[in-house]
C-alpha cells in the first residue's frame, strides 16, 4: 500500500513536517514523486518512522537513532559497534536513573517539611528552596 505524505502523518501519528524533516535528516528516505507531484511513502517507511518513534520514547536522540538505522541499512553485522553503542546507552540510563532518585530523595525530603497546614501563610517547602 501507497500513503500520501498526509495518510502516512496519520496513520503514524505525526506531523507532515516530520515526515520531512526525517528526510532531510536522512532517516527515512526521501521518496518518489507522482506524476502530480505527490510524495508516496511505502509500507517500509511507515515501520520505519514507528521504530523511531519508538526509540525515542525509549530515551534515544535522533542522532543515536540515525546510527542505528545506518547498521540496519547497511546490512553488515557490525557487532563490535553496536555492542559499544548499547554499553554506551546503558551507562546512560544508569547514571539517569540515579539522577532521578537524588531528585526524588530531595524532594521526599522536602515533602516532609510541609505541616499539611493550607492556612499557614508562609509555605516551609518555598522557604527551604529560597534558603537552598
Amino acid at each position: 500500500m501507497k500513503y500520501r505524505i498526509s495518510e502516512l502523518a496519520v496513520k503514524c501519528n505525526v506531523n507532515k513536517e516530520t515526515i520531512r524533516y526525517y528526510e532531510r535528516k536522512g532517516l527515512i528516505k526521501e521518496t518518489l514523486r507522482t506524476d502530480s507531484g505527490y510524495r508516496m511513502y511505502s509500507e517500509e517507511t511507515v515501520k520505519r518512522i514507528f521504530f523511531i518513534k519508538r526509540m525515542q520514547e525509549l530515551g534515544f536522540s535522533l542522532g543515536e537513532i540515525h546510527n542505528l538505522l545506518k547498521v540496519i541499512d547497511e546490512g553488515e553485522i557490525r557487532c563490535k559497534d553496536m555492542y559499544n553503542f548499547i554499553s554506551q546507552k546503558i551507562d546512560e540510563v544508569q547514571q539517569r536513573i540515579k539522577d532521578l532518585r537524588r531528585i526524588e530523595k530531595i524532594l521526599n525530603e522536602l515533602k516532609e517539611r510541609c505541616p499539611n497546614k493550607e492556612e499557614l501563610q508562609e509555605c516551609p517547602i518555598l522557604e527551604t528552596l529560597k534558603d537552598d
